[in-house]
């Protein structure tokens, strides 16, 4: 018998001709080439073309590769050199309630005092007597004072007014707002929750968490099940002028969920949703049957989300030592260690993944030990705990994290965007705030968030703020938590697939997952840093298909 010697790179390069060959028996739909895509696949880092068919990517390589094996009804599109990412994930926001927002409330995202009164005065203009008018997207670090109580009983004294932080965690009351939820100048604040105050004891306005969520519940819900739809398409069109092709609906109600639904049926949804939800409706999704995982590659069913404590922006964190400039106050403790404990339990034991909101080092390490208890009690092999935000850490959390595999889901915007409220925090502490880099030398997978409405979902924007630490003064808050772009590109990625269990089938450009990708008017890799921020989109694709085009 004879023996047939094949060298080692005569097989591989057998390997390499193989998918092709069998490719060519059905032709793409589509090929696009002369582009620079970065595939964040270490495999196959760069690419110039890509072969699509049925949604999902049917081949990657050359242009010569991928347009042989173009037929007779596959389309080419020439990208003219353009770099090509991956669809971006925005692994943490609120998109259909801030469509919704949008829809309905007055959008207060003004720098001058006098220009949102001015906004407040005129939808009241047009408000029936005794309806309340809403405000929203409202940041107090960005007008000279934050607005009070007097200046919105000035302003609208016929109508109980309540403007939100875009934060979602503190809002400004006037008087009948206040009035509203019999709150007066001997009303203590609740748990979980906190009322401002002037120097002379008076309530200012302000309110916080607890407080403003009783007040929210005496504004009638008049939204319909269209509205709802008509919000999440709004936002579908913001959403694909960014990149962005996936998000986490962070605390979705089962109106959000039917929302989406609506709009993926009505062929307006532009992005894939995994809905985190509200964990106030847990006993009707265990009662129903469904968990985590339900659904289609459009819209599915996450973890059960809670909140532990209150915002970094709105300085309501519950923090390990006092905020700076703000007295003894280290925000504020939501639910107790028994309710966030047996929230957890009961969806754990009905097949949910847990998300928790967690922004300060006391927060963390409560739902650490509650995560840690019942992976002891009722082990997962792959549990993939979530902690919302997570934003003030110690190399202790990060180690127990570490041990447990823990996601953290950080704000990426937030050095930039909010850099005008870090002094609250200090410099030593910002150290341990946003802690991508301790993160990621701890093996552990953070995504990248924008918390929208809190902060813009603008890719750009994360790449800039996760780099360079910088806020818009130039001040750098927190140097020792710089990562590479490379690091932060994977971060909005494939690390935003893998906290929803998908990174089989997004977060990459590889052989079979889904052909969601963005195609950039510049490229972060050849231009500056500070002229990161003004790169757009020029198209966006979801499935196969153009969903957005400049």
């Amino acid at each position: 018998m004879s023996t047939i010697h094949v060298n080692r790179r005569e097989v591989v390069k057998a390997l390499a001709v193989m998918p092709l060959a069998r490719l060519g028996r059905a032709d793409p739909d589509l090929v696009l080439h002369n582009g620079r895509f970065y595939t964040v696949n270490p495999a196959q880092p760069e690419a110039s073309a890509v072969a699509i068919r049925d949604g999902r990517l049917l081949a990657i390589g050359s242009n010569r590769d991928m347009l042989a094996l173009a037929g007779r009804r596959t389309q080419r599109v020439d990208l003219g050199g353009r770099r090509v990412f991956p669809g971006f994930n925005d692994a943490h926001a609120h998109p259909g309630e801030s469509g919704l927002q949008q829809l309905m409330m007055v959008a207060c995202d003004q720098t001058s005092i006098d220009a949102i009164l001015a906004l407040l005065r005129q939808r009241a203009s047009v408000t029936p007597p005794g309806h309340w008018v809403r405000g929203f997207l409202y940041d107090d670090a960005k007008t000279p004072r934050p607005l009070t109580r007097a200046d919105l009983d000035s302003a609208v004294p016929a109508h109980p007014v309540i403007v939100t932080h875009r934060g979602g965690h503190t809002g400004f009351a006037n008087s009948l707002a206040l009035a509203a939820i019999g709150a007066t100048r001997a009303t203590p604040d609740p748990p979980g929750g906190h009322f401002d105050r002037d120097a002379n004891g008076d309530l200012n306005g302000r309110v916080a968490d607890a407080v403003l969520e009783a007040m929210e519940a005496k504004i009638p819900d008049e939204a319909t099940r269209d509205d709802h739809r008509r919000g999440v398409e709004l936002i579908s069109k913001l959403y694909a002028s960014r990149g962005i092709t996936s998000s986490c609906e962070a605390d979705a109600t089962p109106a959000d969920l039917q929302a989406y639904q609506d709009a993926r049926d009505a062929g307006v949804l532009r992005y894939r949703t995994y809905c985190l939800m509200d964990v106030n409706s847990l006993d009707r999704y265990i009662a129903a049957g469904v968990h985590t995982g339900f659904g289609d590659a459009m819209v599915r069913i996450g973890a059960i989300k809670q909140f532990a404590d209150g915002s970094i922006s709105e300085r309501t964190a519950w923090l390990a030592e006092p905020y700076i400039g703000l007295g003894d106050f280290t925000g504020i403790e939501s639910g107790t260690r028994e309710s966030l404990y047996e929230n957890s339990r009961k969806a754990w034991k009905a097949g949910f993944q847990l998300a928790t909101h967690a922004n300060g080092e006391r927060a963390i390490e409560r739902m650490l030990g509650i995560y840690e208890q019942l992976q002891r009690e009722a082990p997962r092999r792959d549990p993939r705990f979530r902690l919302e935000h997570c934003t003030v850490v110690t190399p202790q959390l990060v180690a127990r994290m570490k041990a447990l595999k823990v996601i953290p889901v950080p704000f990426s915007g937030y050095v930039n965007f909010h850099g005008d409220v870090l002094h609250y925090y200090g410099d030593e502490r910002a150290q341990r705030m946003f802690a991508y880099r301790s993160f990621i030398d701890a093996g552990l997978r953070p995504p990248a968030s924008s918390d929208y409405t809190a902060s813009p979902p603008a890719p750009m924007l994360w790449l800039y703020s996760e780099t360079t630490r910088k806020d818009p003064t130039g001040h750098v808050w927190g140097e020792n938590q710089r990562i590479t772009l490379a690091e932060a590109l994977r971060s909005m990625t494939l690390n935003g697939a893998y906290a929803t269990f998908e990174e089989h089938d997004k977060g990459s450009l590889e052989v079979g997952k889904w052909a969601d990708l963005a195609v950039m008017a510049a490229d972060p890799f050849t231009r500056s840093v500070e002229e990161w921020q003004s790169i757009t989109v020029e198209r966006t694709m979801l499935g196969g298909q153009w969903v957005y085009e400049s």
